[in-house]
Order: structure tokens, then sequence, then C-alpha cells
């Protein structure tokens, strides 16, 4: 029986993919062997030994300690794409909102007062403050093309929009899905030079902090509409309001509210609704829980933002997942202490990323708690278990 346990509350969908049978799951649950959550923020909470893997229902990690897990031999899973499309529709309803002037034409409509004669003549009297701006023609740059971001650049392709995307570590996979109209930029700078509206969906590290920032706000077109459901940091805030005060920026549209932005008249803040659908929760849950559930059950590791990716079919009963620092002759230490234990090696897959490297093994024969002590034993192995 596993125990999992939940730091949030996990959509039920997700769920039901670990059967009652073989996992206990709860919000208060002792010895778990893997954690499920989506906000709750675990960097000051003592892990409990017994963890083997943590999931995140979404994609960013940036709640999870995750080099803190990657010492303890611990991956870290989460759901890229998952919440893709309920990102891109809040995208493209950020630019409408902005462009048409939506917001303040409702804040407009709802102030109106006198009997409804008076308020038609005050509408037609009105409504010239907030003539906006149509889409198509308009140039959309895309930072990031991840799994949202490409989508965002389909998407708006099909609104009738040029696209133009930066993103120097984009995946064969992620190419394969974007249209080749997507024209590519060599640099952010290059990017914000040409476009008419900008989107960013990259997780906020030292290298995406402040990427809009005052020194490149000096570069781009007037009247940019600047967009941000990625994460709070990658823009900075204080640039653009001045840049907005300044007559450079037209609008502003993120998913941050902050006392120096919900008030602004120019900037439209959501309470971080990016992934906010029933769908999203849905499709996140149940992709995080399979991942977890393959890997306690059988030792594969897919969409982990610290381990590589590993798959290897069952080839017999027996089976040892092994993690490690990446160094040399760990795997001969690893095979000569099985073949010690009188195991003989049916099938083998050895990967690594970064620092850490893991390797799954089948073997012909059940795996002896002293065989599994003896592995623990070499160093450099940080976990070791029998699958």
């Amino acid at each position: 029986m596993f125990k999992i346990l939940t730091l949030n509350n996990i959509s039920p969908t997700g769920l039901e993919r670990l059967p009652r049978e073989s996992y206990e799951v709860a919000s208060e649950i002792q010895h778990p062997d893997a954690i499920l959550l989506r906000s709750y923020k675990m960097h000051d909470m003592d892990v409990p030994a017994t963890v083997k893997a943590i999931g995140r229902a979404g994609s960013g990690v940036n709640n999870i300690p995750v080099e803190r897990m990657s010492q303890a031999g611990i991956p870290v899973f989460n759901a890229p794409g998952a919440n893709a499309n309920a990102v891109k529709e809040l995208v493209i309803a950020g630019m409408l909102i902005a462009s048409r002037n939506l917001c303040q034409a409702w804040d407009y409509s709802r102030s109106l007062e006198g009997d409804d004669d008076a308020i038609s003549k005050a509408v037609e009297a009105g409504k010239k403050q907030f003539v906006g701006f149509e889409l198509p023609g308009k140039t959309l740059g895309v930072v990031g093309l991840g799994a949202i971001g490409v989508q965002v650049a389909n998407g708006a392709l099909a609104q009738g929009m040029n696209v133009i995307g930066f993103d120097p570590g984009i995946t064969v996979k992620r190419a394969w899905e974007m249209s080749s109209d997507v024209r590519q930029a060599a640099s952010i700078e290059e990017l914000l030079a040409n476009v008419d509206y900008v989107t960013f969906h990259v997780p906020l590290v030292d290298a995406t902090r402040n990427m809009i920032n005052a020194d490149r706000l000096k570069l781009v077109r007037d009247n940019l509409v600047i967009l941000n459901f990625s994460r709070n940091g990658v823009v900075d805030d204080e640039a653009v309001v001045a840049a907005i005060d300044a007559g450079k920026v037209y609008a502003y549209v993120c998913d941050f509210p902050s006392n120096l932005l919900k008030n602004h008249p120019r900037v439209i803040t959501l309470p971080h609704l990016g992934a906010s659908t029933l769908q999203a929760e849905e499709n996140c849950a149940v992709m995080v829980a399979e991942q977890i559930k393959d890997f306690l059950e059988n030792g594969n590791i897919r969409n982990s933002v610290n381990f590589p990716e590993m798959y290897m079919p069952r080839n017999g009963s027996f089976r040892m997942a092994i993690v490690n620092d990446n160094v040399p002759n760990m795997l001969g230490q690893i095979s000569t202490c099985m073949a010690e234990a009188g195991l003989n090696i049916l099938d083998m897959l050895n990967k690594s990323r970064n620092d850490l490297a893991c390797t799954l093994v089948d073997v012909d024969s059940a795996v002896t708690p002293t065989c599994l002590e003896h592995l623990a034993s070499i160093k450099g192995v940080l976990n070791v278990r029998a699958v």
C-alpha cells in the first residue's frame, strides 16, 4: 500500500488514477511515499524521510525546494502542457480586453446615473474615450516557447496576427507543434523592437527576472501592450508603470495584483487565473497522478524537473531503482554489488541529468534487504529501492 500526502485540494478526477486497493491518499498521513500539491510552499517544510517523489499538479515548481530534493534523491514531477489551453485562452482574452478598453468601459457604464434616457445620452457622449484597435495585422511577441507559448503563438496566428517568438532552449517536440509562420527572434531585444504586444511564458529564474525592465522598455514601439501570465517577477512592474505614465506603453495585463498595480487606470490585474479552469485542474491532476503512480510502481520517470526521462518495460518480476551522483564508476560498483548478491541482470537502463544519475535494473530473483543496504552504503548513492 502506497501512502500519498496531499498538501492542497487535488482534483478527484486525478486522484481516481490512484486505485484505493493500492493507494491511501489523505491530507494528513504518516510516513508518506509521495506528496501531491499545487501551490503549497514547501521551502520551510520538513519533508518526511519516507518520501520517494513529489508531484506538482501544475507547471511551475518555484514553491518546491527542487535542489534540496535532488540532493535527497527525490524526483519532482510537474504537468507541463496540461494547463496550456487555459493560459492560452486567458492571453487572447487579455489582448482583447486591453485593445478594446473593456475594463475601463465597463467601469464607466457601471458609474452612470440617472434615468435610462440620461444613461443613453451619457453612453453616446462617453463611448469615444474607449475607442480601441483590432488584433488582425498586429504583431505579438511570445517569449518562451514551451507548451503554453506554442499554443499562444498558434492561437494568435488564428486571430490574424503576426507572431515573433524567442526561446533559445526550444525543444524539438515544441518546434514540431509550432506553426512555421512564427518568425524567430535572435534576442529579446530584437523581439521587443518589432512587436505591438508581448507575452511571457517562462519560469522565474535569475535569467528571466525582470526581462522587461527600464532599459529594454526604451527599445519598444509606442503603445506596446504587455501581458504576464507567467510568474510575478518576470516583469519589472515599477518600470512598466513608469512607461505607461510616460505614454510609451499602452497597457499592462497580468495575473499578479499589487498595491502598485491594482488601481492604475491602464493596468488590468487578475487574481492568478492562468490555470483556473476545471479542465486544467483535472488535466494537471491526472497527468501528475499517473506519473507518480508509474514511478512508485515501476521506477519510470516522465516530466521530472530534476531527474532524467526514463522508461523501461518490465522484464521479470524484480526491479531496483537507484539514484546516485553522476560520477565515474558508479555503475560498475552497483553491478558488482548485485553480482555479489547472486543477482543476474535481465535488463538495465542508466540515464543522467546534470549531477544526478538514475538506474533501473530488472533481475532474475528477489532483492534482499541486505543487498539494498549494501547498495545504499556505496558512496554517492542517494536513494535505492526495490520496485
